[in-house]
């Protein structure tokens, strides 16, 4: 899987979406640093109980949409 994520928004906007859809998730899950998604990826996998793949498609979506996150 190419864990490199394809972001249309600055980073600090994309995890404040993605706060906004889930509650649960906290600055600490969604550290991230650009080049080093796969720890991202795999930390939020875990807590979301989904794959690594999925979430990747989930933040690329949100980071595309130019609203509220979804």
């Amino acid at each position: 899987m190419n864990s490199q994520l394809k972001l249309d928004a600055p980073w600090e906007q994309v995890k404040e979406k993605l706060k906004e859809v889930n509650y649960d998730l906290t600055d600490e899950d969604l550290v991230y640093n650009p080049g080093q998604a796969q720890p991202l990826l795999e930390r939020l996998a875990k807590k979301m109980n989904k794959t690594p793949e999925a979430i990747k498609a989930w933040i690329e979506s949100v980071s595309s949409n130019k609203g509220k996150a979804s």
